[in-house]
């Protein structure tokens, strides 16, 4: 069972488990940095990560891969939840935008596809929406 099991279900199992996925892309190519580690730091306390939690997603035996969800909506649910957390402070940094492209990719979309997924969605949540955008998320 894996850590993220013992908690049933809620947001908190759900940004749990996001963290989890975070740290894992954090620790793909090996040792966290200084940068990785200060970026895991702001994800946990954006996420209301307990510190007996995260130190138990970083024991470096744990390792939680990214669990695509079969739709393409229930992908960019997880993205927007993500794009909701960095958001919080109203601002993204270049370490969560690279952070977020892997996770996109780690969700299951081509390279391509997220980085205009990506743009779309830091555009949708810094309100640099042109006026047709506006106007198709107003009238659907």
């Amino acid at each position: 069972m894996s850590y993220v099991d013992l908690y049933s279900s809620g947001a908190h199992r759900r940004n749990l488990a996001h963290f989890a996925s975070i740290a894992t892309l954090a620790a793909i190519d090996g040792e966290i940095n200084s940068k990785e580690k200060e970026l895991l730091d702001r994800f946990a306390n954006k996420l209301d990560i307990t510190e007996d939690e995260y130190k138990e997603v970083m024991k470096s035996d744990n390792k939680y891969p990214i669990n695509p969800p079969a739709s393409s909506e229930e992908r960019l649910e997880r993205l927007f939840d993500l794009f909701r957390i960095i958001f919080v402070d109203n601002v993204i940094d270049e370490e969560e935008r690279a952070l977020i492209t892997k996770y996109a990719i780690g969700l299951g979309y081509r390279s391509e596809s997220a980085n205009l997924i990506i743009k779309r969605s830091i555009d949708i949540f810094t309100g640099k929406i042109d006026f047709e955008d506006y106007l198709y998320l107003l009238k659907h």
